[in-house]
Order: C-alpha cells, then structure tokens, then sequence
C-alpha cells in the first residue's frame, strides 16, 4: 500500500507499508542513493514473520519533498509523524548502508517508541575520534566525500549530473559500482532478483532529482544531531569485513561507542551481503531466535 505522510511544516513524504496489516511494526530505512522500493524481505516472508513493513523515500528521494541542510537526526521527527499517520505507537528500525545512520539517530532521539534497532554496513560520523576514515574505502566513495570538504555545490554538480544518466538507465550505477565489488559482492547481485530491485530502487530514488543523494552525503559528513552515548535500546550492528564502500572499522567503532551495541562481523561478506541478512535481522527485532546469534561479533 503506498501512501503520502504530512509533516508539521508542510511536507509530503512517500510511505510504502507491505507485509502482514496486523503485524509487528518494522521502518526499514533505505541506503544512498535510494527509496521506500528498496531491497526488503519478500512479501510471503514477510507474511510468515508476521511483520508490518514501512519505508519512505527521505527528503529529496522518489516522491518526497526536498528538506535542505537537514541533519542525521531530523529523521527521527519524520519517522514519528509517519507513524503517527499510521497509528503505530511502538515499532523496530532497521536501517542498511546510509539509512545506518539515521536508524541510529531514531534509536537515540525516541527512546520511548523504538523497541530494537539494527544497523547494516553503516558508516561511522566524519569525526569519529581515533577512526581513520577513508581507511580501506573505496575510490569513489572517497572521491564523493571529499567532494563535500569542497563545497556542496561541486557534489551537487557531480551528482546531478551522473543522476541524469542513472534516471535514463539505473543499469549504470551498478556498471559504475562493478569496477569496485568483491567477489562477495558480485555474487549477491548477479541474482537477478536482487538485481531487479536494485535497478528500480535507483530508478525511483532519482526520478525527480539528485536532491535526496546530495542531502545525504552532506549529512554524513556534518554532526548528526545526537549523542550515540543516548540509545539505550538493543542495537545490532552487522558488518562484512570484506565491504570497501562503508569499511568495517566504521561499524567497530560504532560498536564500542553504544551502549548496549552488539557487532557481528562476518568475515567473507562484503556490503551488497547485508540484503541477504535481512529476514534474520527482522527476527531479530521482533526478539526471535535468529541464525545471527550464532555469528561472532
């Protein structure tokens, strides 16, 4: 079921909800560049965990409105006013690649309706004392960010231009990304399911604009506009040590900074893996028995 959600200040956000109506809720936060038509669990999985699913594209994403300066953690105050649209009062997040950070400023900044949080391949803040950033990451995820510390308007020219092209045939973001996967990574998404929703996840992300994209990688790179000393729910931070687009000494640190953060690191999986974790991650959440339990962090 797809929906519009208003905020206080007037803007429109597109919300998808699948899964089971009656089930426990569960926002699945999308990467970057991405939107609510992310990778997620099958519907008939979904069904089977009895599980109410909900994405929306960010600001600036799909069919969202654009939110400029927005910081990491203003999308806790959208996460809230869409669940209030929906009447959900309590709920898990999960947030994958560059939704990690925000589902992490959700845990923080409403401690009082979020039950459980996981965080897949996710990056660490840009100022993370004691963290080589760029360590291990890859050329041109460190070309984008160094884009940033030049100016937001010679990111804004770089993305909207390569959005152009992507819009016209999202086949080339994963052209552009190929020259850097593992091997991991190119046997997650030469399945031609995965790859299918990725190609309309792209498609949807930029069907207006790079907006949503640019928004993002400024944010990372600013303060988020919370303390991760302030979560105080269970957080799962899972991690491929192979990954080279959001390395794994992001999520280490992350992990010793949490209270109550728990890191499981698997050492032959890469970034595109944590698609595949997705339904034991959702156990995990609704507090089931899950095969990560016996990975080790």
């Amino acid at each position: 079921m797809r929906t519009e959600v208003y905020t206080d200040d007037g803007r429109r956000l597109e919300v998808e909800v699948s899964g089971d109506p009656q089930g426990s809720p569960v926002f699945l936060l999308h990467g970057t560049p991405g939107s609510r038509l992310g990778p997620a669990p099958r519907p008939m999985l979904l069904y089977h965990q009895r599980v109410r699913l909900v994405t929306y594209d960010r600001p600036g994403y799909g069919r969202s409105d654009r939110l400029p300066g927005r910081q990491i953690a203003h999308v806790s105050k959208d996460v809230a006013a869409i669940a209030n649209a929906l009447s959900i009062e309590r709920f898990a997040v999960v947030g994958s690649s560059g939704g990690g950070p925000h589902a992490l400023a959700c845990a923080a900044l409403l401690p009082d309706r979020v039950t459980r949080v996981a965080v897949l391949v996710s990056l660490a803040p840009r100022d993370a004392d004691g963290l080589d950033w760029f360590a291990g990451m890859a050329a041109s995820n460190v070309h984008e960010y160094l884009q940033v510390l030049a100016g937001p308007e010679q990111l804004a020219d770089s993305l909207r231009k390569r959005s152009i092209d992507i819009r016209t045939d999202p086949r080339k973001l994963l052209a552009q990304l190929r020259r850097e996967l593992t091997e991991s990574d190119l046997r997650v998404v030469a399945d031609a399911g995965i790859r299918a929703m990725l190609l309309r996840n792209y498609r949807e992300a930029l069907s207006v604009s790079a907006d949503g994209w640019v928004d993002d990688a400024l944010s990372f790179c600013a303060p988020w506009g919370f303390s991760l000393a302030d979560i105080s729910m269970p957080v799962l931070l899972w991690h491929g040590e192979q990954d080279v687009f959001a390395p794994v000494s992001h999520t280490r640190w992350l992990a010793e900074r949490i209270p109550g953060g728990r890191a499981v690191l698997h050492p032959r999986a890469a970034h595109f893996a944590s698609l595949r974790v997705l339904p034991d991650v959702v156990t995990w959440l609704l507090g089931g028995r899950s095969r990560l339990a016996a990975d080790r962090g």
